[in-house]
């Protein structure tokens, strides 16, 4: 709790919208995406960046801690307050304006509180659209804030690669705004500031702000469900089809049997696309798309995907062992199910990971082969982004397994997957969640004395005052 004058003086700041104090109104910014819930003091609801600095400002000036909010999907607990009633919680959810396109730039200057559904919505008419595909529908800050990338990362890259310009709040005495927003492709006059406030979860500033990168929309897409002939054999069949098809592959999207079979008990709306209704170990989804309409003559991208596909069939090592091409909606939809499929399996112990593309089928094999001899009765619903190193190594208990009951149970299980993917894959213990309270650990015991020492500097500069929910 904080003295009631604090919040006084926090509201004539915001006025009466923009801050919560009651509990029933802050309970949905308290509660997480994934069983995470903490207590805050207040909710600050800043409309401008004005505000966010007037906020930001008082709160560093009387030692109030802030863990920025933005559309709070994370799943490492980076976006909640602890269960002190301490923190406030700032959130990006009235920070909706701008919104002004450049036709001719391919950008736009938008709300760091925007909806990604939002943004792409209001471009649809344009052609345009911003290249980052997730399963949920986060706000513009924290895609920055967690440099997110996403089922098409293969050909649009991260928000990283697609973001021109931030304006950001700095958690100094001042509330000081640094205007980084250009919106220039080319600026190679000295420090690339922005990238500081990009994938550090809100650590070193709030972003307010930004300047995206447009993408023009697909036209055109043929999609396929791809079974690699063994799980061996993924990495050559993934390379196979950048040789043949280059940049019109724009999806390679791994799924185990377990999460997929998951998905279509869960979710009755989807349709059982395999033979006999028999689901594979292991299944690829695959995307090509053009951005341009079809034109006369030019041949079908299903045709395309289908010559590729019988050729790859054709080859001597033969990676493919079946393959189902179908409607890019359908296809889609079974992708976009799994998490909730997964979810509602049993209690679920999520991870994001990241390898080189080479390792991602090892690491798999390593742990179904181990994860008996280690936690019995724990099943293994992997799905990801194979063509980027990317997996979600989601774990599945029943929900009556009493050890559930005991916190050192998931903090094992953690400690023991985190410790192979890092120590024996060389991976990484975030592919694109970035940095919460449930990674602090992980971050504290990976990242080089030198790199901390950096970092902790930048933080001191930045934002010197009581920022986010991790210490960097």
């Amino acid at each position: 709790m904080i003295e009631a004058g604090h919040i006084e003086a926090l509201k004539s700041l915001v006025g009466e919208k923009g801050l919560l104090t009651a509990p029933a109104d802050m309970a949905a910014y308290e509660t997480g995406a994934r069983y995470d819930k903490g207590r805050a003091a207040f909710v600050a609801r800043p409309a401008t960046t004005a505000e966010t600095s007037a906020i930001v400002s008082y709160c560093v000036r009387n030692a109030i801690p802030l863990v920025p909010q933005s559309g709070n999907t994370g799943l490492v607990s980076g976006s909640t307050p602890d269960g002190s009633g301490s923190q406030g919680i700032l959130s990006l959810d009235r920070l909706t304006a701008p919104f002004e396109l450049d036709r001719v730039n391919r950008t736009v200057r938008a709300g760091a509180g925007l909806r990604l559904s939002d943004l792409n919505g209001r471009l649809e008419e344009t052609g345009l659209f911003f290249p980052i595909d997730l399963g949920a529908d986060p706000r513009l800050g924290g895609m920055i804030a967690t440099n997110t990338g996403g089922s098409r990362f293969l050909r649009y890259g991260d928000v990283r690669r697609n973001t021109l310009g931030l304006t950001v709040v700095l958690a100094d005495e001042a509330g000081t705004v640094l205007d980084l927003s250009s919106g220039l492709r080319k600026n190679n006059t000295g420090i690339d500031w922005k990238q500081i406030f990009i994938g550090t979860s809100g650590a070193f500033g709030i972003v307010t702000e930004c300047v995206l990168n447009l993408e023009p929309a697909p036209k055109q897409s043929a999609t396929a469900l791809l079974v690699p002939a063994s799980e061996e054999q993924v990495a050559t069949l993934l390379v196979a089809m950048e040789d043949a098809l280059g940049s019109y592959l724009s999806a390679f999207e791994g799924m185990s049997g377990n999460a997929v079979r998951a998905a279509l008990d869960h979710v009755p709306s989807l349709r059982n696309p395999f033979q006999g209704g028999i689901v594979p170990d292991f299944v690829i989804l695959a995307e090509i798309s053009r951005s341009t309409s079809p034109r006369e003559g030019e041949e079908p991208l299903d045709a395309v995907l289908e010559e590729v596909l019988a050729a790859i069939w054709e080859r001597e090592d033969a990676p493919l062992a079946d393959a189902f091409v179908g409607p890019p909606r359908e296809i889609w939809a079974l992708r976009h199910a799994l998490s909730e499929g997964v979810k509602h399996s049993g209690r679920l112990i999520a991870f994001d990971l990241a390898f080189r593309r080479g390792d991602i089928m090892p690491f798999l094999a390593h742990m179904k082969a181990e994860m008996p001899n280690h936690f019995e009765d724990v099943t293994i619903c992997d799905f990801g982004h194979i063509g980027d190193g990317g997996v979600h190594f989601n774990l599945v208990v029943a929900k009556d397994d009493p050890r559930l009951a005991d916190p050192d149970f998931e903090a094992d299980l953690r400690e023991w997957v985190f410790t192979v993917a890092v120590e024996r894959f060389e991976g990484s213990f975030s592919a694109e969640h970035a940095i919460g309270r449930k990674n602090q650990t992980f971050y504290d015991r990976y990242t080089p004395d030198e790199i901390r020492r950096l970092a902790a500097g930048l933080k001191t500069i930045t934002s010197p005052g009581p920022l986010g929910a991790i210490t960097f």
